[in-house]
């Protein structure tokens, strides 16, 4: 039996040893509950969040194609020429001669001023070809500016889109020419093409536009409805090399300007075609 004045100090000894066995067990418990501190250093690796991805979704998915749209080939030296309809007076086009599997994508009136098309010019690197008409594109400019800046050629498309043929020479060339001054002191350029409204026209039509200094009276043999259907003016109706497809603007159908596009974009790649310039070609 202990003496009187040890037990006290055993009993203090006594509860130390027992309070650090209770916190050795409470630390146990601790590192039993922690399962990241079971695993291996390497375990431990595989179970932590991942990182964002750094990749940026492709243009293209971006835009609904599955597929990059290839490069048009590099023209290395122009078709042959059009025949004209006259002495001085500019060819009729409304397709290439040209073994290049290329479509050219053009775009009348200029009525939808979308942001998102700019965008989607830039981003796929679309040559397309916009033909303006002045009463149309009202105080729009500034959108179709952007759209030069990011590689889109202005083309000419009249004042006000009247119907050219049976008109008479002086209103025919004041409606041409009248767009190439509009055009000149916007952009600074003279269009080389013409485009009639609605795909008219008459000899005065070519007189005038070969006197206002353009080349080429550009028609289509494939037009792109405002449902996103595409109509042929002749031949069999699929897309094929060189043709030039004329795409409407302003038709309140439900499909933006790129809903369309995407799908004539899409079905482009299906023929196993791409997009050409059209001022490289002609």
């Amino acid at each position: 039996m202990l003496p009187r004045t040890l037990a006290p100090r055993r009993a203090r000894v006594l509860t130390l040893v027992a309070g650090l066995l209770g916190l050795a067990l409470l630390a146990g418990c601790a590192q039993s509950v922690d399962p990241i501190e079971r695993l291996s250093k390497k375990a431990a690796q595989r179970v932590r969040p991942h990182e964002p991805a750094t990749s940026a979704e492709p243009a293209y998915r971006r835009w609904g194609l599955a597929l990059p749209l290839p490069p048009a080939p590099r023209v290395r030296a122009r078709p042959p020429a059009a025949r004209t309809a006259g002495p001085g007076l500019p060819p009729v086009v409304d397709r290439v001669r040209t073994r290049d599997r290329v479509v050219f994508l053009t775009y009348d009136d200029g009525a939808e001023q979308d942001p998102r098309f700019v965008d989607m010019v830039r981003e796929l690197r679309l040559p397309v070809s916009l033909f303006l008409t002045d009463s149309v594109v009202g105080p729009g400019y500034g959108h179709f500016a952007r759209l030069r800046a990011v590689g889109a050629r202005v083309q000419n498309h009249t004042l006000d889109h009247p119907a050219l043929r049976g008109l008479p020479y002086a209103g025919q060339r004041a409606e041409i020419c009248g767009q190439q001054d509009k055009l000149k002191s916007r952009f600074g350029i003279r269009p080389r093409f013409f485009r009639p409204p609605y795909g008219t026209y008459d000899t005065n039509t070519l007189r005038a536009a070969a006197d206002c200094g353009l080349s080429a009276v550009v028609r289509w043999r494939a037009s792109l409805e405002g449902g996103g259907t595409l109509t042929y003016t002749y031949g069999e109706p699929r897309l094929r090399p060189g043709d030039i497809v004329s795409v409407a603007s302003g038709e309140s159908t439900g499909l933006t300007l790129v809903n369309r596009t995407t799908r004539l974009l899409r079905e482009t790649q299906e023929r196993g075609l791409t997009v050409g310039r059209l001022e490289d070609y002609l």
